[in-house]
């Protein structure tokens, strides 16, 4: 009779033509522990994910169910006795483990989701932030949890309390603009007796409700307080940060920053500054030719390199990017900075205090270029008299890098001219001069394709036998046949910024050029070159799908130069 019987995978027994399950009971219990647990983990928060950010929600369910049928094979492990059952449980747990971890590395990476909403698979900051959460539904309404100045987080107050409401004002101020993926938020007089907040998002400004002017200084010192700062200076520029998790943020820094007015006290909160300011230079949006020119100037410590870009286009990130590109280990590089916005590891960075008592900005400049440093970079030219340190430097040894506020590579060229007073001098040591401005992403959930027309692409100068689409902003999803506003965009068909480019040389042609102040000359020998201006450069990220011909226009449309883009002459 027993000699029928095999001993087959564990859990079976075949006994002649027919199979029995040996297996104690809590086996199976075991195995399926961790299907459940992962089971609670896709529903309640991958798949959510998956559907707010527009991941591919029916792709994701899909791979996870491959997962779940791969993770049920183990049940079948031809191993026996008790090394089987171990085997086949860690290996379920290892498979599940995988698919959940494999979701959040690559949604992690996908642009559409917002800095503050990235997946963190950290169970004790996640218990902690739980722990918080039930705090603070426990003594008032708030959303969000704020860590001062102190490290300490500020626990909200009780239900009952009047400062209740201020909180959850300034709160739903915060959370507003990471909503909407503001950069930066501006609160500002409106009228004698009203404020209003502005949001920087992708560059563009966007207005905001009105709020009287009680509640605004409220909401102002609240903020205050939260960053150590002195609620009774109301005058002077002071800096502080907090950091905030909740309504979608997790660890976001907010820089604040206040000053006084004749019209009242300003705020402007600003979300994770460093990482702002933080780019690796293949990320600026150089083409590859550009990127190759600068990083051949980072082979060369001499002369002058102009930056060229205006207000909230990216000149600090553009700076401290070029400066990467240089060996600060074998290098002696140093910046003179008005703030210091991200420490960049071995550099060293001296930040100029206005306020302060000691030399004036010009005589920092001057004393940093006569240690003989390799590299320098300066993020401002206040005055002739930096000017003229600078254009008067051994520039033989030392390679500048100086940032300007204008929006053109020739007005840069101009404007320090004009400031070294001297023509030839300030030709003499000019190397090159990088032009930039940023343009708005297009969402790639929402945007919309369209054939543009010949009269069209003959206006841009766009060939028409090469284009034969174009992309413009959407706004709008289809949901089921039904027309909704796009969660990833919010319904503004943009989402990020990218950098154009125009990276020219300055070599003896355009120094004789210079020193003639020949200046419509000067614009045609640079174009001779070939190498792409700030508008070819965003025409052809139009022509690549990355933006639209309106955010050409937007950025490159003629503007009149302010007089004080120009250097005033210092006062000693």
């Amino acid at each position: 009779m027993f000699e029928s019987l095999q001993i087959m995978p564990i859990g079976t027994l075949t006994l002649g033509s027919e199979t029995f399950v040996l297996v104690s009971w809590w086996k199976p219990l075991l195995l399926i522990a961790p299907f459940i647990g992962w089971a609670w983990v896709v529903s309640k928060s991958l798949d959510k994910h998956a559907q707010r950010f527009f991941l591919g929600r029916e792709k994701w369910a899909l791979i996870h169910m491959i997962f779940a049928m791969v993770a049920l094979a183990m049940f079948r492990i031809p191993i026996g006795g008790i090394a089987g059952f171990a085997a086949a449980f860690f290996g379920i747990i290892v498979i599940l483990a995988l698919d959940i971890l494999l979701f959040a590395g690559i949604t992690n990476r996908d642009h559409r989701v917002p800095e503050g909403s990235k997946l963190v698979l950290n169970m004790k900051d996640a218990a902690a932030k739980r722990d918080a959460r039930k705090l603070a539904k426990s003594l008032g309404s708030s959303e969000l949890i704020i860590v001062g100045a102190s490290k300490m987080t500020i626990p909200p107050p009780g239900k009952e309390s009047p400062d209740l409401p201020v909180r959850v004002a300034a709160e739903h101020l915060l959370i507003k603009g990471f909503t909407m993926h503001a950069s930066q938020i501006d609160f500002l007089p409106a009228s004698e007796s009203t404020y209003a907040a502005s949001y920087l998002v992708d560059g563009v400004r966007q207005a905001g409700d009105p709020l009287p002017k009680a509640d605004a200084n409220q909401i102002i010192d609240f903020w205050k307080k939260c960053a150590g700062l002195d609620l009774k200076d109301r005058r002077r520029k002071l800096h502080g940060q907090v950091s905030v998790n909740g309504s979608g943020m997790t660890g976001v820094d907010v820089k604040l920053v206040s000053s006084g007015s004749k019209s009242g006290m300003k705020m402007s909160m600003i979300f994770n500054p460093t990482q702002a300011v933080r780019r690796k230079p293949a990320d600026l949006g150089l083409f590859d030719k550009q990127l190759d020119l600068l990083k051949g100037w980072a082979s060369d410590t001499t002369g002058v390199v102009l930056l060229a870009s205006p207000s909230d286009n990216g000149r600090t990130t553009s700076l401290y990017s070029i400066l990467r590109l240089h060996d600060a280990y074998t290098s002696n590089i140093q910046t003179i900075e008005m703030e210091i916005e991200d420490p960049l590891e071995g550099i060293k960075q001296i930040e100029f205090d206005v306020s302060a008592d000691g030399p004036d900005f010009a005589t920092t400049v001057r004393s940093t270029l006569r240690r003989d440093p390799d590299v320098v970079g300066i993020v401002e030219l206040p005055d002739t008299e930096t000017a003229l340190n600078i254009a008067n430097s051994d520039l033989d040894r030392s390679r500048v890098y100086l940032s300007l506020k204008t929006d053109s590579a020739l007005g840069a060229i101009q404007i320090y001219t004009k400031a070294v007073g001297d023509p030839k001098l300030a030709g003499k040591g000019l190397r090159g001069v990088v032009a930039s401005k940023l343009v708005r992403v297009l969402c790639s959930n929402c945007k919309v394709p369209y054939a543009p027309t010949p009269d069209m692409l003959k206006k841009l100068g766009l060939p028409e036998d090469k284009v034969s689409q174009l992309f413009k902003k959407g706004g709008q999803v289809l949901v089921r046949n039904k027309p909704e506003v796009c969660s990833v965009c919010n319904g503004i068909g943009y989402i990020g910024q990218t950098g154009c480019f125009g990276v020219f040389v300055i070599e003896n042609e355009e120094r004789v050029l210079i020193a003639e102040e020949n200046w419509t000359a000067l614009r045609s020998a640079m174009r001779k070159r070939g190498l792409p201006s700030v508008q070819q450069s965003a025409l052809r990220k139009a022509v690549d799908g990355m933006t639209s011909i309106e955010e050409v226009t937007r950025i490159t449309a003629s503007k009149p130069r302010k007089s004080s883009s120009k250097p005033k002459a210092s006062a000693s």
